[in-house]
């Protein structure tokens, strides 16, 4: 299928007015801005003409769910239901996130979620946990929280099939280092987050391949003068090229003000914007459940119950 397509677009980092966009098949041909001072081609005057602004898809790197189903629901028609609400609502790449749950549980989720990768509806699987800080554990069950073994770490990526694209983990547990060698020398991406580590440590974690900072400032002790901690070590690392951030910019996790200044020092090539996404997307007020943990939406904002 063909169409070409006019109207406001984002090119780059601004908003055109008026803009061609040609798609052949599956794929963006072209993006051509229209010079208001001059006769637009013939194409573009039978261009059908769009009522919003035109956006690249949205590929997200961090997404536990949506549409009133997670995916750690443990059920294959729940994850397929979650992925295709994201689908619907401009998401075309998408990792499926996992919280920290027991071994067994996990190794049925990435189980399921392989699954869901063969028949492409994600595109890889990302582990939030289980090697994750108790101190900064956000919604996962601290209980379940533990320290890597390499055999727990090639099960699960055994189960993945070459799934598994991502792994958040806290470098301060015992084999935490040794986890970013396992898993980068498997191919996996190595992502610190949920994390008390000291600035020293996340630097010793970069340097052994981790590239990723989970949703950057959440889940991390604050960036103090004379305790820089995380924070500090992964923005360096990405204003120098070795690590992309994530940042939840959906104005409760993090100011606006802080979202434009981490992409004023790192630059927008180390950003990515993750929807860190649950059931609830989509869905609305109530009451969830997240990895074990209730979860209340209340006008749109998402917390542990009894938590902030």
């Amino acid at each position: 299928m063909n169409l070409s397509l006019r109207g406001p677009a984002l090119v780059g980092d601004a908003v055109l007015p008026d803009v061609l966009v040609r798609v052949e098949g599956e794929r963006i041909a072209a993006v051509t801005p229209i010079d208001s001072g001059s006769e637009p081609p013939g194409e573009a005057r039978a261009a059908e003409r769009v009522g919003g602004t035109m956006l690249p898809a949205y590929v997200d790197l961090h997404c536990h769910g949506g549409g009133g189903f997670a995916f750690t629901d443990l059920d294959d028609e729940a994850a397929a239901s979650a992925a295709r609400h994201h689908h619907d609502h401009g998401s075309t790449s998408l990792l499926a996130s996992l919280v920290t749950m027991s071994p067994r549980d996990l190794e049925r989720g990435v189980a399921i979620l392989a699954e869901l990768c063969d028949d492409g509806l994600v595109d890889g699987i990302h582990l939030e946990g289980p090697w994750l800080a108790e101190a900064r554990c956000g919604a996962h069950d601290p209980t379940l929280l533990r320290d890597p073994s390499l055999a727990e770490v090639e099960r699960l990526l055994a189960l993945g099939r070459g799934h598994v694209r991502q792994v958040t983990l806290a470098p301060e547990r015992d084999h935490g280092l040794d986890l970013v060698h396992w898993l980068t020398s498997a191919g996996v991406h190595a992502a610190v987050g949920h994390t008390t580590a000291s600035f020293a440590l996340v630097e010793q974690a970069v340097a052994a391949g981790a590239d990723l900072a989970t949703h950057l400032f959440n889940g991390m002790d604050p960036w103090h003068h004379r305790e820089p901690g995380a924070v500090a070590a992964l923005m360096r690392s990405a204003a120098r090229g070795h690590v992309t951030v994530e940042l939840i910019a959906d104005g409760t996790h993090l100011s606006d003000d802080t979202v434009r200044t981490v992409l004023d020092l790192v630059g927008a090539d180390h950003v990515a914007f993750v929807s860190d996404a649950m059931a609830a997307a989509g869905v609305g007020d109530g009451a969830y459940v997240l990895g074990g943990l209730s979860v209340v939406v209340d006008r749109g904002v998402a917390r542990l119950r009894g938590d902030s």
